[in-house]
């Protein structure tokens, strides 16, 4: 008996010991190495001098949001030698104690006053030297909370508002405008950092919240304002699921020279609209909340247009209380920057019950389609992306789309008193951006339980493609899920080629609708569970992403994605996995799977597209013909921001700011980091 237990553990024993040397040898098989090291590039030869460019004067590289640059220094053939010219901290995380890390570290920093500036989370506005990434100066608005805000708290970036005429003797005349977390409009010296005096109040203007019943923190600004000539357009940002009765959702102007109110559009018709008004049933349009504008916002200054993305109304999965389609919510709204009056609107979803928000401004374009005259004028457009997967390409004065866009019968709902679209729109004339089908039939696992588990998950839960409406019991699979197809990151354009790169999320999200009593009583015991009441609705929410049981999307990868589409011809140029699994498997496998990222791309005239948003704290460097990964760079935390790039002193730098996410559980930082060239 001894002998044979004493073989027994030693049998277990040679077990555990080979098990454990083959999942090294996995490991190390499968662990990540930079493309520079798998394939090292040449030697750097002679680099001329970069010709200073401090272009990026606004959140998206310019007004038209391109995300482009005219810089080529950093190119193809000698990108591989990219290093790290410095790291700069902003000290939040000890700063701010525990609230420190409940930010997200989103923001993509502009030049202004000949300087690098960014905002924290937090609304601290710093400006660095863009060569050194020393600091020169600091604004802190010390913003006013209590409780943590239902949006955490968030600032994705600054504008720059340069006066035509000098406004104050000495100061002020370059300004950089904040929208912080607490709704203050901040304008300061973008030279100094100082407060302009002639601005509002010492500097500032309160937004008050619209009605008593809204608290603070329910309404917040994160999203970078927009300068067009002298007006601020602002939007706003609120938690979903809350009410029905959400805060609204009204955009905002402001004069840039006195911070006085010019102008407010509510994309929810509280007053008659006739062509809005009669897509509400009832009176549901004056009690409906949200319809907010949290995304990025483009202008056209030549043609005064405001491009303001439109959100669902609220709350998300149950609209039985707001039958319609619910203009103008989940539209792109161009409004006229003068007055605020809508010019034209395109709805993407007729009343929205998945979280379809528009998360982005458009990417403004002038394009010749491929089958035009030789001389034939280019015609002014702008281009979006969804997170249900879709991209369009609209004429930018009237809206028409100008690649194909049908009606298609999406599945009816069968939960008591709801209300649903018998069609919604089609993007048919562009490809889809990520996958829109889910084949339940063939889910993805590593193991076989892995796979059994997510099959029955799967097969249990109401799907019939694209747009199946959220109901009760087993629920709902929504795919692409509502973070995206595309997220808040938008588009990225090299005018040259009319191409536009766009990242994407592939996973599936589980949406299970419970009566009100059982919401209340599961948001209590399973506080591990995204629980929603929707009070004032009959229903409340559960939703997660879909996962097998060792925490793996149960969809096939990859689960993030970078594409290139040429708008012209309307097609994909080419489409690749984005990210690595090396910061979320044991052993730091990492598998090229791609992982949720959040933050956008850009693309230089070195022929290149700078992305970071992944989970894996790498910054990439695509080709932007072909798609090849040329270059990954070591952040010290992931960077789900945009990054964006300048010349100065002769080198090109490429910037983005590393801090994790709270809601993704990575780990949470305050870094800034610039990469550039070695010096010869």
């Amino acid at each position: 008996m001894r002998i044979a237990v004493r073989y027994t553990l030693l049998g277990l024993l040679v077990f555990v010991l080979v098990a454990c040397a083959a999942m090294g040898l996995y490991a190390h098989a499968n662990r990540f190495v930079a493309p520079q090291a798998r394939h090292p590039p040449a030697p750097l030869a002679e680099v001329a001098p970069a010709p200073d460019d401090l272009q990026w004067h606004a959140y998206g590289g310019d007004d038209g949001q391109t995300r482009h640059a005219g810089i080529r220094q950093i190119d193809r053939g000698n990108v591989g030698h990219l290093r790290e010219a410095w790291t700069y901290r902003t000290g939040e995380l000890a700063r701010r104690d525990r609230w420190g890390r409940e930010g997200k570290f989103q923001a993509t920093p502009i030049i202004a006053g000949g300087s690098l500036v960014l905002c924290t989370p937090f609304g601290r506005v710093i400006a660095l030297d863009p060569a050194t990434g020393a600091q020169r100066w600091v604004h802190d608005p010390q913003i006013r909370f209590e409780r943590r805000p239902d949006e955490r708290f968030n600032c994705r970036g600054l504008a720059r508002w340069v006066a035509a005429a000098p406004v104050e003797a000495g100061s002020c005349n370059e300004r950089l405008i904040l929208a912080t977390t607490d709704r203050r409009i901040v304008a300061l010296d973008a030279a100094s950092g100082e407060p302009c005096a002639g601005f509002g109040r010492g500097g500032e203007v309160q937004v008050p919240l619209d009605r008593a019943d809204v608290r603070e923190g329910e309404l917040q600004f994160a999203a970078a304002p927009a300068v067009i000539g002298d007006t601020i357009v602002v939007g706003s940002a609120s938690g979903d699921n809350g009410r029905i009765d959400a805060p609204s959702g009204a955009v905002r102007a402001f004069d840039a020279r006195t911070g006085a109110q010019r102008w407010s559009f509510d994309p929810i018709p509280r007053t008659h609209d006739p062509v809005a008004s009669p897509t509400w049933h009832g009176d549901s349009a004056a009690r409906t909340g949200q319809a907010n504008v949290w995304g990025s916002i483009t202008v056209d200054a030549a043609r005064d247009l405001v491009f303001v993305p439109t959100s669902s109304p609220s709350p998300d999965y149950y609209g039985g209380l707001r039958k319609g389609a619910n203009l103008y919510a989940n539209s792109m709204v161009a409004l006229r920057a003068s007055t605020g009056e809508r010019v034209w609107h395109f709805q993407t979803v007729h009343h929205d019950l998945w979280d379809y928000d528009l998360p982005a401004g458009p990417t403004l374009l002038d394009i010749r389609p491929a089958d035009a005259p030789p001389g034939a004028a280019a015609v002014p457009a702008l281009a979006f992306a969804t997170k249900s997967g879709f991209l369009y390409l609209l004429h930018r004065e009237t809206g028409e789309p100008l690649a194909e866009v049908e009606e298609r019968p999406v599945p009816p709902s069968d939960v008591p008193g709801e209300w649903t679209s018998p069609t919604q729109p089609w993007s048919v004339g562009l490809p889809a951006i990520t996958p829109q089908a889910l084949d339940v039939a063939d889910p993805f696992g590593l193991l076989v339980f892995d796979r059994r588990a997510c099959a029955e998950a799967m097969s249990a839960a109401r799907y019939e493609g694209l747009f199946t409406p959220p109901t009760t019991g087993h629920g709902t699979l929504v795919y692409p899920m509502g973070a995206g197809g595309a997220n808040w990151g938008g588009l990225a354009l090299d005018p040259a080629r009319n191409r536009v790169f766009v990242n994407t999320n592939n996973a599936v999200q589980h949406v299970t609708l419970l009566a009100s009593e059982e919401a209340e009583r599961r948001r209590r015991t399973e506080r591990d569970r995204e629980v929603a009441l929707m009070r004032g609705a009959p229903y409340g929410m559960m939703r997660a992403p879909l996962l097998s049981p060792i925490g793996l999307p149960c969809n096939q990868p990859p689960w993030g994605q970078l594409s290139a589409v040429d708008l012209a011809t309307g097609r994909i140029a080419w489409q690749v996995p984005l990210g690595n699994t090396r910061k979320l498997a044991p052993l730091g496998i990492a598998l090229p799977l791609g992982t949720p990222n959040f933050g956008g791309p850009i693309v230089t005239d070195g022929g290149l597209v700078f992305i970071a948003a992944t989970m894996d704290n790498l910054l990439r460097a695509f080709d932007a013909d072909t798609g090849e990964e040329l270059w990954a760079g070591e952040l010290p935390y992931a960077g789900h921001a945009t990054p964006m790039t300048y010349a100065t002193g002769g080198r090109q730098y490429v910037v983005v700011v590393a801090g994790g996410h709270p809601v993704l559980g990575n780990e949470i930082g305050d870094a800034v980091v610039a990469f550039a060239l070695p010096r010869r």
